[in-house]
């Protein structure tokens, strides 16, 4: 891989050029006029790597969305289907191929599974008596830079498919997404793993890499230390209402493999507009970490910037000063004008929604109890909603905040609010509810068949006092509830200030902790809090400039000295949120590290829930 590139970045466009190749190569496979047939999921991440203009060149005469409920497709007599590898894709392609049969139509079919073939995708091909009709290869996309240094592997499934059904076909994805990095930046040498999922990539990278720490020489690695974070480690976060304005924009617009569309209603034109938002956009790049209550401010005296800008024109004396400005200065004004049109037109849309529908009071009520207090006041508030018939994301955001917190919510109220919930929103939420409660998020503090007599009474007191006593013993210990209430939005000196200063992100605490201390030694009054266990591994071979201890072979780790880069990969499996991100940079700033941030995918409160709902009947 190249050298840094932007401010100490390893430069992650050479994953782009590689997987453009590589898809290239798929296609030019089947030679000729062909089409192409793309999973739903697939179209934007395939956009940031490989443009309409060079499918085209690759022969590729028509592009289609796939559609798993039509049972026949027309085109031209070659076609390519880009799919996940899913049993019910299979059958769909499969019925496709059949149709095409029945009518004696002659086609050459070619599947390419991302990022890999399965054998139960092959076997249901098998059963429908098609495989001798298609061919089948693979296209390894994993990693898709977002940012210079925000990398996303577009799953968002993972987190439903790993911790609620506890399949693990998409850990190798994972593990292989950092052997291949690593294939290009060199080997990491100080591993970090926090929870169940983040342990298991790790073994199945260091398989797939053969590794062996006393032959490797890891003098000339770009990044010094990954963190892999299971997001079951810390749910609370993501449920949290995001304040930042990249975070607002994805609550409220939603922003698709970093890309963005406004409507009417922000462009105050016919058409929509879409962003590409990265920090290729000076604009976006100056507002993107900032608080929101500091962004409209900053875009309006932007706006005043550029308006004096435009009317330097006027001073211009001569025919070169004024063909210099034409050519070189007014068409850069125009699309700042335009971006910053855009911005503007969603700080109010923003706004409109914020200042309605109660949202100091939810704000509020989230806060209150992350700290723990007024606990009869927030259940009173929940049940307002309920009642009111209020959004169901909304409310159930609230009632796992409730559970999360607590440790579990009390029989009789758990009880009342689920009810409540099921009457308001449709029983075929029970399912949802069951879905949360597999995974942790929404439980109830059950007290036993057995808590009727006295001595079970005290046990069962004991253990639910035990069960409240997790989340706030690590806000506690982590201080991850600031003591002061007086937080500078506008200049702030502290992670808390992506939640207006109420909460510090549990998962970017412990990546404070881990660098801090060169590792999970000393931490053990917090690692025993979260699920999954702690594991640490040093690769990094001991040598005259920077001694440093060998591979811990107990899993327990030893202090480890600095790395000698000060790059660091955080990986995300399950996906995190924009404020993760900000809090991140944000500390990277404040410490002097360069945090890249890795992802099975961008998520927020909406989306992580909508992941595990029952939807309801069309």
């Amino acid at each position: 891989m190249a050298a840094p590139s932007v401010k100490g970045f390893p430069d992650f466009q050479r994953l782009k050029i590689l997987a453009k190749d590589e898809f290239t190569s798929l296609l030019d496979q089947m030679p000729g006029r062909k089409d192409l047939v793309i999973d739903g999921e697939l179209m934007k991440p395939l956009d940031r790597i490989a443009s309409v203009s060079l499918l085209k060149q690759r022969g590729v005469d028509k592009i289609f969305k796939f559609d798993s409920s039509l049972k026949s497709m027309h085109g031209c007599e070659q076609r390519i289907y880009l799919v996940r590898p899913r049993m019910t894709t299979m059958k769909a392609i499969a019925d496709h191929i059949n149709s095409d049969r029945n009518i004696n139509f002659k086609r050459k079919y070619s599947i390419i599974f991302v990022p890999r073939k399965l054998h139960t995708c092959l076997s249901v091909l098998e059963y429908e008596g098609v495989m001798g009709c298609v061919t089948v290869s693979e296209f390894q996309l994993d990693f898709v830079p977002l940012d210079k240094d925000v990398l996303s592997l577009e799953l968002p499934e993972f987190l439903k498919s790993f911790y609620l059904e506890n399949d693990q076909t998409w850990i190798h994805t994972v593990a292989k997404s950092l052997v291949r990095l690593q294939a290009l930046s060199g080997e990491i040498g100080h591993v970090y793993c926090i929870g169940r999922g983040a342990k298991m990539v790790n073994d199945l990278m260091n398989f797939l890499m053969k590794r062996n720490s006393s032959e490797q020489d890891f003098s000339r690695h770009e990044i010094g230390s990954l963190i892999l974070i299971d997001r079951d480690v810390d749910y609370v976060t993501p449920l949290c209402s995001q304040l930042t304005y990249e975070g607002l924009l994805d609550e409220t617009f939603g922003i698709k493999c970093g890309t963005i569309e406004f409507g009417p209603e922000v462009t105050g034109k016919q058409q929509s507009a879409k962003l590409l938002l990265n920090s290729d956009d000076a604009i976006f790049e100056d507002v993107r970490n900032r608080h929101f209550s500091n962004v409209l401010g900053y875009l309006s005296s932007k706006a005043k910037s550029l308006q004096q800008d435009f009317d330097k024109r006027h001073g211009l004396k001569s025919v070169g000063d004024m063909k210099d400005f034409v050519a070189n200065e007014l068409r850069r004004l125009k699309e700042q004008k335009s971006v910053l049109a855009n911005h503007i037109g969603a700080c109010e849309q923003i706004l409109g929604k914020k200042t309605k529908g109660g949202f100091e009071d939810y704000l509020q009520t989230e806060h209150s109890l992350l700290e723990g207090s007024g606990l009869r006041d927030n259940v009173n508030f929940i049940e307002e909603l309920l009642f009111k018939q209020d959004n169901m994301l909304k409310t159930l955001k609230l009632i796992c905040l409730l559970s999360l917190t607590q440790n579990g919510i009390s029989p009789q109220t758990y009880k009342s609010l689920k009810t409540q919930y099921l009457q308001s929103h449709g029983f075929e939420q029970l399912v949802t509810f069951s879905n949360l409660k597999s995974l942790g998020i929404v439980t109830d503090q059950e007290t036993g068949s057995q808590a009727g007599t006295p001595l079970n009474k005290v046990a069962s007191g004991m253990a639910a006092m035990t069960r409240r006593s997790t989340f706030q013993s690590l806000c506690k210990k982590l201080s991850l509830i600031p003591k002061s209430d007086d937080i500078d939005l506008k200049n702030p000196t502290d992670m808390s200030y992506v939640f207006s200063g109420a909460y510090t992100p549990l998962s970017c605490k412990l990546v404070e902790q881990v660098l801090t201390r060169g590792g999970f030694t000393g931490m053990e009054e917090i690692t025993k809090y979260l699920p999954g266990g702690v594991h640490s591994e040093n690769h990094v071979k001991a040598s005259k400039d920077h001694s440093t201890p060998v591979k811990d072979k107990s899993g327990k780790s030893a202090r480890q000295d600095r790395p000698v880069s000060k790059v660091v990969l955080v990986y995300f499996l399950g996906g995190c949120t924009y404020s993760e991100i900000t809090a991140l940079r944000f500390l990277g700033k404040l410490k002097g590290y360069i945090f890249v941030i890795t992802t099975t995918a961008i998520i927020n409160s909406s989306t992580m829930l909508e992941s595990v709902m029952e939807k309801p009947p069309i």
